[in-house]
């Protein structure tokens, strides 16, 4: 599969996910589920050791099926992309690619990382009240932009410490929320 097929979802996959880190800013516990309007379901699984190195999957699943896994590691506060896995394929990424800096995160606080020819840069923008299926939230807006090659991707998510993503504006331009 070629890197550029994979730039779009990568950065769903990243920030759609409520990716995490370890304690409770980044919530990581085995069987947390989100369920977002656009029909997908995000799973933590059990942890593994994929490689190695010790990681959490997220189950990225429509109508009940996996259609990909995020295999995340939680060190020193932060939330690190190790690799991706569709079906039995893993993609792996050393270095590996910063989802998210040790907490707290602060406004105007950018972060890069790069693997594999794919470059993420991340900004929080801000915070924003949202009113939602889920609730009401004071979220942390984080600009994110992935490049590999020629193409750049953005996308914006809404963050909330201790419950993870409960927007996301894809690179297309769809809004997703948390449902539940």
């Amino acid at each position: 599969m070629k890197r550029g097929l994979l730039l779009a979802p990568l950065l769903a996959s990243l920030l759609s996910s409520t990716v995490l880190a370890a304690g409770n800013y980044f919530p990581n516990a085995p069987s947390t589920i989100w369920r977002y309007s656009s029909g997908e379901t995000q799973v933590i699984g059990q942890p593994a050791i994929v490689n190695g190195v010790s990681v959490i999957p997220t189950a990225h699943q429509i109508g009940g099926t996996t259609v990909s896994e995020d295999l995340l590691e939680y060190r020193g506060g932060g939330v690190y992309l190790r690799g991706v896995r569709i079906g039995k394929q893993v993609i792996w990424y050393t270095p590996p690619l910063t989802v998210y800096p040790s907490s707290p995160l602060s406004l105007g606080q950018r972060w890069e990382s790069s693997s594999g020819g794919i470059k993420l840069s991340s900004r929080v923008m801000g915070n924003e009240p949202l009113s939602l299926p889920a609730g009401n939230f004071n979220a942390l807006l984080i600009r994110s932009d992935v490049s590999s090659g020629k193409s750049t991707s953005t996308q914006y998510s809404y963050f909330v410490p201790g419950l993870g993503v409960v927007r996301y504006q894809a690179a297309g331009g769809q809004v997703v929320d948390l449902v539940k």
